[in-house]
C-alpha cells in the first residue's frame, strides 16, 4: 500500500510537472494546477518518510553500499583459530575480531529453518559432525494448532518448540527461541553450552573475543522494528508478541562499528551490520544467545 501510494503521487507529479512545463495548462487553471503538484509532492515525501518499508529499503541500499567498501584489515594475529585465546585472566577483549566459522545455508531444505541451521554452524565449530536436516528432525515441536477465531490468531510458543511448519511456506509456521535449541545443543555438547540469553552485548563481545562464535536471534532488518511489524497470539502459555521478520544467525566478529554473521537465509559469510543496530535488534528480540566452552 506504501509503495502504491509513491507511485501515484510520483505519477501525478511528473504530469502535471510536465504540464506546466510545456504550457499545456490554460492560464485560468495554472495555479490550481501548481497547487495540486504540491500537494503529491507532499503526499509523496510524507510516504517515504512514514513508511517503515520503505525506509528500510533505503537503509538497504544503504547498508550494500558500506558492505561494498574495502573492510579495514585486522591485525595478522586478529585472524585467529578456535584454539586462539584473545581474553586474558582480566576479561580484557580485542576491539577487532574474526572468526571463521564454516557458512551453511538453510535453503532449500528448510526455509523455515534459519534456527536449526545456525545451531549447526555453532555445532560444526565445536567439531560436532550434524547437520541442519538433523536438527530439523530432532528439534522440539509445538503441536498447537493454527486458528484464527474472533480475528485472534491462536497458535504455538516458540520457547516451548517449533512452531508451525519448518519446511513448507505455505503452512502456517514460525520458528523457534533459545530455550529448545540451547536443549537440543546440550545434547551434542553436554555440559558445555553457555546461555548469554539476557545478558549485556558486551559479554557476547567477550565470548567471540576467546574464541567461541555465538548463535542468536534476531530479525531480518538487523535494527529495531516499528511496532506494526509484531502482532500477538495466544498460546498454551500465554499471550506472546511475535514478528515475521524473525531471524537466527552465527555471529562471527565485531569491530568498533560492526557486527559480522553467517547468515544462513541469504548464504553470506561474514555479513556485516551497523554495530548499534545490530545490538537495537537483538535486544528487541528478547536478547537471546547461545554458545559454548
Amino acid at each position: 500500500m506504501d509503495y502504491i501510494l509513491v507511485y501515484i503521487s510520483a505519477f501525478f507529479i511528473i504530469l502535471l510537472s510536465t504540464l506546466l512545463l510545456f504550457k499545456k495548462v490554460h492560464s485560468r487553471f495554472r495555479k490550481s494546477v501548481m497547487v495540486y503538484t504540491l500537494l503529491f509532492f507532499i503526499v509523496f515525501c510524507m510516504s517515504l518518510f512514514l513508511s517503515p518499508e520503505i525506509r528500510h529499503s533505503f537503509q538497504g541500499l544503504v547498508a550494500r553500499a558500506e558492505a561494498s567498501l574495502p573492510r579495514q584489515p585486522l591485525l595478522a594475529d586478529d585472524h585467529m583459530s578456535k584454539s586462539t585465546q584473545l581474553v586474558n585472566k582480566n576479561g580484557f577483549k580485542k576491539e577487532e575480531v574474526m572468526l571463521d566459522a564454516l557458512l551453511i545455508s538453510q535453503l532449500p531444505e528448510l526455509p523455515r529453518g534459519c534456527e536449526v541451521t545456525s545451531l549447526a554452524m555453532l555445532l560444526q565449530y565445536a567439531d560436532v559432525n550434524v547437520g541442519k536436516v538433523e536438527l530439523a528432525e530432532r528439534i522440539k515441536r509445538d503441536p498447537t494448532p493454527y486458528k484464527v477465531k474472533n480475528g485472534q490468531v491462536f497458535f504455538g510458543h516458540p520457547n516451548t518448540g517449533f512452531v508451525g511448519d519448518m519446511y513448507n511456506i505455505d503452512h502456517p509456521g514460525y520458528g523457534v527461541y533459545y530455550k529448545p535449541i540451547m536443549e537440543l545443543a546440550e545434547e551434542y555438547l553436554p555440559n558445555r553450552i553457555v546461555n548469554l540469553t539476557g545478558k549485556e552485548f558486551s559479554e557476547l563481545e567477550t565470548s567471540v573475543s576467546n574464541g567461541n562464535p555465538i548463535w542468536i536471534i534476531t530479525n531480518t532488518w538487523y535494527s529495531h522494528l516499528p511496532p506494526e511489524q509484531f502482532q500477538t497470539w495466544n498460546t498454551p502459555v500465554g499471550e506472546i508478541e511475535i514478528t515475521y521478520r524473525e531471524h537466527s544467525v552465527l555471529i562471527t566478529g565485531y569491530d568498533r562499528h560492526y557486527v559480522y554473521f553467517n547468515d544462513p537465509l541469504t548464504g553470506e559469510k561474514d555479513k556485516r551490520a551497523p554495530k548499534q543496530n545490530f545490538i537495537d535488534a537483538w535486544v528487541q528480540m528478547g536478547s537471546q544467545a547461545i554458545t559454548f566452552k
